[in-house]
């Protein structure tokens, strides 16, 4: 895992250099792009960016190309985490140890500041630096759409505030944080198969992978609320259950939840090493989720 973490901070950094070349060239001057990189530079470990360039590793995919489209879908993430935060919503005010954005600025800045975020992912893969076929950016730009929107990260959103203080099933909790969280994720591998060229069964495969690790990281992020240290995890722990959350943990208790992940890493084990050695920087991702400390 240590030359795991060291790559992964190598893809951070190439992640982050390119999100500030990107910043710089902007022509156009606004208020909103200070609190844009505050959401956006908060220290997170860019995980998703890493999930694009070890899958990309399978198919010998540029890695220039991988960087650019890892960037785009932080912007989608970091976009996710700025409304999530909001009093409507969560009402959370720490994000990885600082203030959330509404916090240090205001509400309707932060929402301005997200939707800001979300429309420059598709600037990023509609641009002149992703050099790929325009038959490909299109798909490209049409999945993450699909993925980020109603049926996707926001519909999931929905019946993540939706399912509070209820008693919801397990089926239905699955295909919340499958929509919550495992879309984008999805949309991580599914980018690699789509600008391969590969025909939808292949890009089914890859979007269930990475559905699949959205659905693990959720899992495993929900037993690090549950039972994780506030000050390792920069924002206030076991918010879930205060405010009612329908998640794994709270309707199965804490070992059954655990025993569910670790099936779950089973599953995505026997699917990824179908690809070969290629895959081991993969398999050691979804390692690193399981070994997040709950």
């Amino acid at each position: 895992m240590l030359t795991f973490s060291k790559n992964l901070n190598v893809i951070a950094n190439n992640t982050n250099s390119y999100l500030k070349k990107f910043f710089l060239e902007q022509k156009n001057r606004s208020y909103l792009l200070k609190p844009m990189k505050y959401g956006i530079f908060s220290g997170g470990k860019r995980l998703r960016s890493a999930i694009v360039v070890n899958t990309g590793k399978i198919y010998d995919i540029d890695y220039k190309t991988l960087i650019i489209i890892g960037s785009a879908i932080e912007c989608i993430h970091s976009y996710s985490l700025m409304h999530d935060d909001l009093p409507s919503m969560d009402n959370d005010e720490l994000r990885r140890g600082k203030l959330s954005a509404h916090k240090k600025f205001n509400e309707f800045t932060a929402i301005l500041a997200g939707n800001s975020l979300l429309t420059l992912a598709f600037e990023i893969l509609s641009g002149k630096d992703l050099t790929i076929p325009q038959k490909y950016k299109n798909r490209l730009i049409k999945t993450l759409s699909i993925c980020s929107g109603h049926s996707g990260l926001a519909g999931g959103q929905y019946f993540d505030l939706t399912f509070e203080n209820k008693k919801i099933s397990k089926n239905n909790i699955i295909n919340m944080q499958k929509k919550k969280t495992g879309e984008l994720f999805g949309f991580c591998c599914e980018s690699i198969a789509i600008i391969k060229g590969e025909n939808s069964i292949k890009r089914k495969k890859l979007k269930e992978i990475g559905i699949n690790i959205g659905l693990l990281f959720q899992t495993v992020d929900d037993l690090i609320d549950y039972k994780g240290d506030s000050e390792v995890v920069g924002k206030p722990t076991k918010s879930d259950k205060k405010k009612g959350k329908a998640t794994l943990v709270n309707l199965l208790g804490y070992k059954e939840t655990i025993n569910f992940a670790k099936k779950l890493k089973k599953k995505l084990d026997l699917q990824i090493k179908k690809f070969g050695k290629k895959s081991n920087d993969l398999l050691d991702s979804v390692e690193f989720i399981i070994e997040r400390e709950f």
